[in-house]
Parts: structure tokens; C-alpha cells; sequence
């Protein structure tokens, strides 16, 4: 019971730091839709994505073996690789967010940029993408979930505490959403940095996803980005964001006393 417990902890706590750069990405794919419509798309999409990752959970565990078995292999002199369906959809994954986070730094570089008003078409899309990509940063949640839930005697997955801890993630998801995304609308500045955060996390998609691809070009294997990597650039990041923004209010003030 006391294990059970522990595990279940440790599975909440896997949910809640894999789980920041899809609250990010909720956050602000959902600015697409108009103002009154923003915590509905996020809350709904939260929502029903929680449903499938219990249901991706469960097929995951039955047929774990055929996402990893390969159905694709190529050899050339310059390119080798073995496609099996978990790094498809890792690398999809990857090229997706950085085709938006690329898209949305050139909007806010251009001059002139007007918004455009969505109506229920473009929340329907919003709906869709927010579903679709919290089920793509949920796979490797949802495997290193199973190693953390898999008994060592029998061999099986706790079912159970897995989806316990995805349902407690979504609510903490559910609870932070607006919190993000009213902080970033207050503060116009963080959305850059935002943005270049789910740039890098898309690089790393795509490090992983040719890693599980056994990808090489050249003789050269692709290795995944490791997370302390990750974690280090995201640390600087942020610091060079942070003192920016003092030293550029540093100025103003100056310009202004003066």
C-alpha cells in the first residue's frame, strides 16, 4: 500500500514537469481564438485530451511492442534509418511546433500586423491542435509512467495509478492554464521568450524522434537532446530574458528622468 502510494506520488510529480511545455503551448495557441472563447478551448481541450491520454494509456499497454516495432527502413550512402510509430509521431510532433513557434516570432517581427477575428471554425482548429499535441508530449510521459508503474515480480502495469496520475495532472493542467495565459497576456514581453521555449522543446522532439529512428546522415547517428541540456537552455533563457527586460526598464526610466 505504502509503495503504491509512493509510486502514485512520483507519477503526479512526472505529469507535472513533463507537463509544462504543453501547458505553454495551450497557452498560447489558445490566443488564437477570440477573448471570450480563450478558457473554454483551453478547459475542453484539457478536458477531452485527458480522456485520450487514459485510452492512449491503455493501447499503449497492449500493444507497446508495434509502437517500437519498425514498418519503415531505408539505406543509402548518406541516410539510414528505421521508422517505427512512436518516433513518427515524436518527429511530426517536433516539426508541427516549430512550424508554429517559427510562424508566430515572424508575425511578431512584422510592422504591420493585424489580428484577424476567429470565429467557430478557428476555434473548432484550436480545439483540435491543443487535443492532438497534448496527446503528442503525453507519449513520453505515458511511457516513463510505465516504467515507474510496472511491478517487478509480475511484470504487469498498475492501470490504475497511471491513470490516477494523468487525471491529477489534467486537473493541475486545468487549474494553471489561465494563471499562464493571463500572466502572458499581461506581461506582452514573456510570449518571445514563450515562444523560443517551444522552439527548443521542438528541437528536442526532433533529436528524440531521430533517435528512436536510429537516424543517421553521413554515418553521423542523431542523439536526443538530454533533458539537463534542455534544462540548462531553458535556465539561460530565461536569465537573459529576465535581466533584459530590467535593463530595458532601467533605460526608460533614465530616458525619463532625464
Amino acid at each position: 500500500m505504502v509503495a503504491s502510494i509512493f509510486t502514485l506520488l512520483m507519477l503526479i510529480l512526472l505529469q507535472a514537469v513533463l507537463g509544462f511545455d504543453n501547458l505553454l503551448y495551450i497557452s498560447l495557441i489558445s490566443k488564437r481564438v477570440t477573448i471570450k472563447q480563450q478558457n473554454k478551448v483551453r478547459m475542453l481541450g484539457i478536458s477531452i485530451a485527458i480522456l485520450l491520454r487514459i485510452a492512449l494509456l491503455f493501447l499503449l499497454i497492449e500493444l507497446i511492442e508495434s509502437f517500437q516495432k519498425p514498418f519503415l527502413s531505408f539505406h543509402t550512402n548518406w541516410v539510414k534509418a528505421q521508422i517505427n510509430l512512436h518516433a513518427l509521431i515524436v518527429i511530426v510532433g517536433g516539426i508541427f511546433i516549430l512550424y508554429t513557434s517559427v510562424k508566430e516570432i515572424w508575425h511578431m517581427m512584422q510592422l504591420r500586423h493585424t489580428e484577424k477575428k476567429q470565429g467557430v471554425t478557428s476555434f473548432n482548429k484550436v480545439l483540435a491542435t491543443i487535443i492532438l499535441m497534448n496527446l503528442v508530449f503525453s507519449f513520453d510521459s505515458i511511457l516513463s509512467a510505465m516504467a515507474l508503474a510496472k511491478e517487478p515480480t509480475s511484470g504487469k502495469y498498475q492501470f490504475w495509478l497511471m491513470a490516477t496520475a494523468i487525471i491529477v495532472g489534467g486537473i493541475l493542467m486545468i487549474l494553471l492554464a489561465n494563471r499562464i495565459a493571463n500572466f502572458l497576456a499581461k506581461n506582452r514581453l514573456y510570449e518571445v521568450l514563450g515562444l523560443f521555449i517551444l522552439f527548443l522543446v521542438g528541437i528536442m522532439l526532433l533529436t528524440e524522434g531521430g533517435h528512436l529512428a536510429h537516424l543517421s546522415f553521413f554515418e553521423k547517428c542523431i542523439t536526443p537532446m538530454s533533458k539537463t541540456t534542455f534544462y540548462f537552455v531553458l535556465t539561460i533563457l530565461i536569465l537573459v530574458d529576465l535581466v533584459q527586460t530590467r535593463y530595458q526598464k532601467k533605460i526608460l526610466l533614465e530616458k525619463h528622468e532625464g
